[in-house]
């Protein structure tokens, strides 16, 4: 059984290239200078059709000299092999340690050939070996480095979103081949007042050359501390694509993404194009690159980072992953596949044939296989357990609720704890099952339901921000007098969140379905004196007059009535 979650991914080979067309997560990197409050924010969707979403916990230990730990890979639970535990490891919950590091990825998969079989640490290891070992973002960098260094990458290609309570970087990595330990690998600070994201397609192209100062090599680690650092690469990520042949030009016009991983179709339409959206809600000017989210021009590729025309709150970042390209020209509510009632989804697979044909879906941040997603919120100006809050949520974005877990915690909701059900043992107390219910329901009639889901998923999410607010203010006045109180305290404040959102969804799944049984609406109505019962009032919405319309221009005259 499979005890953690990042997606298993459905991989097309294509000309030596691996596309992800399935199973895709989504990314976006939000600077200090980007956020309302100074806050830094990474968020993830992990997305898979068998991920079950819980929140995983790592308490913080120390180990005896000679422990050694068990790698699996996170997305099969194969056996890797084993390497040397450190002495301590830091508390981590879900994505994000008690020192408010957090750590989120996409999988792009690139070239084929630099896969390494023989490798120990696979993508998701990194990730959560790296939260138990590392204190901010260049510790971790660093630490991704050593891991890969001596133990080997066994993973496809990937793009790491890395941030601490001062900076956002984004990594991508790819192995450097059969047999051959280390990786090629690029990290980019995302420039203060900027905002950057990834989707399963890798990004970074060209890149300043190392020169002590702004910019640095992994033989360069001593100098990692320098503020001026933006820019820090594997020493041999240019020579590994001159050995396979890849390359041949001048060092200075490498690009990392059109070498290692070059956008085809799938990469724009399926992958960029949900960086394009997020984008396009809180940037001006992304109408210039419509036609290359859309496939249409690959060479007119978006920026890596944007500037939002406005300083985004934490609100704003959550609704950044609800996005299934409303208002733009694939809105995924206004074409036939959406069905009489705007369905926000659509069933896989991804690709379809009619007459020889091939067609497609579209691939929106928004999707039902989402085993669970997140907004880390890191915040500079509040003791470390204080200021780390992984804003936490279960199954498709866009019928979420984000809850807040403090990064200090040393108790997981019960309502979200590992072993609370798995993907095919149901759990009437498991939050992924409560919000599967729910968002299921949904999708048969999103456009009549979604009124109700959305002010309750408004007023619950409210209610957080604004509690979230008082919690800080007090967590921090005692972590002054007792540092384990402030932890004992922020741990009861998520352990109630945490099942309170479980109870509320719980409750409000009954409501919709009672609601909207059988295809009508019905309401309440108050029982006159004198009588024992009333039946409820009912209204039958049908159809909308678009649609009756597709159904006569389908079927003529056959339901006419004579």
């Amino acid at each position: 059984m499979r005890k953690a979650g990042l997606p298993i991914l459905v991989t097309l080979l294509i000309s030596g290239f691996s596309l992800q067309l399935v199973e895709a997560c989504t990314n976006f990197l939000v600077t200090r200078g980007a956020s309302k409050d100074g806050s830094t924010m990474i968020t993830y969707s992990a997305d898979s059709h068998v991920l079950y979403g819980e929140l995983y916990h790592w308490p913080s230990r120390d180990w005896p000299e000679g422990s050694m730990l068990d790698v699996y890979e996170w997305d099969t639970g194969k056996f890797l092999g084993s390497i040397p535990q450190v002495e301590h490891t830091y508390n981590v919950v879900g994505n994000m340690n008690e020192h408010q590091l957090a750590i989120g990825e996409t999988t792009y998969g690139g070239r084929s050939e630099l896969q390494n079989p023989e490798g120990i640490i696979d993508y998701g290891s990194l990730i959560y070996i790296t939260l138990q070992r590392a204190k901010n973002a260049r510790e971790a960098i660093k630490t991704f480095s050593y891991l890969v260094d001596n133990y080997g990458y066994y993973s496809s290609g990937e793009s790491f979103s890395i941030a601490d309570p001062e900076e956002v970087w984004i990594l991508e990595l790819i192995g450097k081949g059969p047999g051959k330990k280390g990786a090629a690998w690029v990290a980019r600070r995302i420039p203060d007042g900027y905002i950057s994201g990834h989707a399963n397609q890798a990004r970074i192209t060209t890149f300043p050359l190392a020169n002590g100062k702004t910019s640095i090599t992994s033989k360069q680690f001593d100098k990692i501390t320098s503020p001026d650092v933006e820019t820090i690469y594997a020493y041999d990520v240019i020579e590994v694509a001159r050995e396979f042949g890849w390359f041949e030009g001048r060092d200075r016009d490498f690009s990392f993404s059109d070498t290692y991983a070059p956008v085809d179709f799938g990469g724009a339409r399926f992958c960029e194009a949900r960086v394009w959206a997020g984008f396009n809600r809180v940037a001006g000017g992304m109408d210039d690159y419509l036609d290359y989210a859309m496939g249409e021009n690959l060479s007119n590729r978006m920026p890596l980072w944007v500037k939002p025309d406005e300083k985004l709150g934490v609100n704003d970042i959550m609704n950044l992953m609800r996005d299934y390209y409303q208002d733009t020209p694939m809105d995924m509510t206004k074409d036939i596949g959406a069905g009489p009632y705007g369905s926000t989804v659509r069933w896989r697979p991804m690709t379809w044939q009619v007459d020889g044909e091939t067609y497609f879906n579209e691939r929106a941040i928004s999707t039902q296989q989402t085993g669970f997603s997140f907004v880390a919120q890191c915040r500079n100006w509040l003791p470390d357990p204080v200021g780390g809050i992984l804003w936490f949520g279960v199954d498709d974005t866009y019928y979420t609720v984000y809850t807040p877990m403090y990064c200090g915690i040393n108790e997981i909701p019960s309502s979200f704890a590992t072993g609370n059900g798995d993907m095919m043992t149901f759990s009437e107390s498991s939050a992924f099952w409560i919000f599967n219910q729910v968002s299921n329901l949904a999708y048969t009639r999103a456009s009549m339901m979604e009124d109700d889901i959305k002010t309750i998923q408004g007023k619950l999410e409210e209610k957080y921000l604004s509690e979230s607010s008082e919690v800080d203010r007090i967590a921090s006045k005692i972590f002054q007098e007792s540092p384990e109180a402030a932890l004992r305290y922020l741990t009861d404040f998520s352990l109630r969140s945490g099942q309170n959102t479980a109870d509320v969804w719980k409750q409000f799944y009954g409501f919709l379905f009672t609601k909207y049984l059988d295809g009508n609406v019905k309401e309440k109505v108050e029982i006159p004196e004198g009588y024992k019962y009333v039946n409820p009032k009912v209204s039958f919405p049908g159809y909308s007059e678009e649609w009756y319309r597709k159904i006569v221009n389908e079927t003529g005259d056959k339901f006419k009535e004579k």
